[in-house]
């Protein structure tokens, strides 16, 4: 199985040189898929000149033209892995998913369903075949088949988002299971799990694509801080659940047991075994089970069943394995701690793609603590534009977080909205340090996908500089103790526009335990 996270290797002896490439006599690169993509045919000191040119590659035996701007190097991309990134993001951004399954399985009935696309003769077969294929107990029943056709007609859309996310998640997974010798099929136990969400929450606690409560993810050795949760990290969630699994498998000695087990606790399936005259057989103790895990390994089978036979029931994107769905990203450790606000600024991404790839972080923010190794996970060219930057970057860092230590005597007073005209000679950096806001906050506001101005065009803003205002007495506008949060607000973003005031201070005169917000929420600005 490929590997879809590298180790990115930077070499500044006067040439910056990456994997095994061939430079060819008419400046073509010849490289493969793993390889990262640069082409220059002369050497630049200045890493701010690196390449501005336009050279051809070759990938896997195939031309393609890369543009190679002002950054220090570039990756050649595939039409087909932007697509399926951009579902990603768009799928992070609906944490609704998780809502759905789990009021489905926990009210699943077993009623008839009519679904005249799968007949049952043709479920009774592809089941046989499952169940020869993998180590749980897939043989046909009623209440499985009702399961099955009920998601088939009604989840739909559900199981085609899934899908989408699945293309990111289940390599990651599988490489995981298989080195813990747990069935691969497992994967599938996260889309029951969490809707592949890692930031998911249940009502009792649970957290994280693979669900873990707070004292199970701490026994598996996952850490959990006011800063961190690492039951939302990915990969170490996933060694987490490798561990818990084989355990309970270990116990119980078979995988469906092992799967109620892992969803309501050995004891559970313990009493649900006593309970029914001592059989082992989960459709023999389901009815002794809780209400939810009743429904979970049917729930868990019927997904595994509309996944292996996605393209028989038209998911067709789902069934393609082109090597395009599989895209890589690398890690670098933090050396100060810095925001997601200021990675998305400084290497001009959108702030979700650092939230999609680091969710364990639960200010938004990346701690940096001696003797701890926390690291930012980003696509490979991200990375890689951070590595050959990390002075500047976090230069940046320290005099923004110096800035914002100088507290005032008093808050000052600031126009809560204000609508600039863009001016000739105005452009978004200069805008930005006008009013003493981000770039990427300016194109937030104002749904802007690049940085180009046209003369004229208005801009909404949300200074945090003071600006003269001409309703500065209205009744109806904010305090300066005061603050309306608005779609897009995190603690982090509204206490870099009140210089002195921090996260902790806002949870403290707020009264807020985690880092949600809802827009329109009025926020105290002072301990008063």
């Amino acid at each position: 199985m490929k590997h879809i996270f590298t180790t990115l290797l930077i070499s500044f002896t006067g040439l910056i040189g990456f994997g095994q490439e061939q430079i060819t006599a008419d400046n073509t690169i010849n490289l493969t898929k793993d390889s990262l993509l640069v082409a220059s045919d002369k050497v630049i000191s200045d890493q701010e000149e690196l390449f501005s040119k336009m050279d051809t590659v070759m990938v896997d035996g195939k031309q393609q033209r890369i543009s190679l701007d002002s950054t220090p190097y570039t990756l050649a991309d595939y039409p087909e892995a932007k697509k399926v990134d951009q579902l990603l993001l768009e799928e992070f951004l609906h944490a609704g998913l998780y809502d759905t399954i789990y009021k489905d399985i926990s009210n699943l009935k077993y009623d008839y369903v009519d679904y005249i696309d799968l007949p049952t003769d043709t479920l009774k077969a592809r089941l046989a075949i499952l169940d020869q294929k993998t180590p749980f107990n897939i043989q046909y029943n009623e209440s499985l088949e009702s399961v099955i056709k009920m998601f088939l007609k009604n989840k739909r859309e559900f199981l085609t988002r899934v899908m989408a996310r699945s293309k990111f998640y289940f390599p990651l997974f599988e490489q995981t299971l298989d080195r813990y010798d747990i069935p691969l099929e497992i994967k599938y136990l996260a889309v029951i799990e969490s809707a592949l969400n890692p930031r998911a929450k249940s009502r009792v606690g649970a957290t994280g694509i693979w669900q873990f409560m707070f004292s199970t993810g701490k026994a598996y050795g996952l850490d959990v801080s006011s800063y961190v949760d690492e039951r939302s990290d990915p990969i170490k969630s996933t060694e987490a659940a490798a561990k818990y699994l084989g355990r309970l498998y270990k116990i119980f000695g078979d995988w469906d047991l092992a799967l109620a087990a892992y969803n309501s606790g050995p004891g559970n399936v313990n009493k649900a075994i006593r309970r029914s005259g001592g059989y082992t057989n989960y459709w023999n103790i389901r009815s002794y089970l809780p209400r939810e895990t009743a429904g979970y390994v049917p729930a868990f089978l019927a997904t595994m069943y509309i996944m292996e036979y996605a393209k028989e029931h038209g998911f067709e994107d789902f069934a393609s394995t082109e090597a395009g769905y599989y895209f890589e990203t690398d890690t670098v450790e933090v050396k100060q701690l810095i925001s997601f606000d200021q990675i998305s600024e400084m290497l001009e991404i959108d702030t979700d793609v650092v939230e999609f790839f680091n969710p364990s972080y639960k200010l938004d923010m990346i701690p940096y603590v001696e003797d701890e190794r926390y690291v930012l996970r980003l696509p490979v060219a991200d990375i890689g534009r951070f590595v050959a930057n990390e002075d500047t970057i976090y230069a940046r860092v320290a005099k923004e977080l110096e800035k914002r230590e100088k507290t005032l005597p008093e808050l000052v007073e600031s126009s809560d909205q204000i609508r600039y005209r863009v001016k000739s000679g105005d452009y978004l950096g200069k805008i930005a340090e006008k009013y003493g806001v981000r770039i990427s906050e300016i194109k937030r506001w104002n749904g802007l996908r690049n940085n180009n101005l046209r003369i004229g065009q208005r801009l909404t803003i949300y200074p945090k500089k003071p600006v003269a205002s001409s309703s500065k007495n209205s009744a109806s506008a904010p305090t300066a103790k005061e603050y309306i949060v608005r779609s897009g607000d995190s603690l982090w973003s509204i206490s870099n526009k009140f210089p002195g005031i921090t996260v902790k201070n806002l949870q403290e005169w707020n009264n807020i335990s985690g880092s949600k917000l809802t827009p329109g929420t009025k926020l105290v600005l002072c301990k008063c």
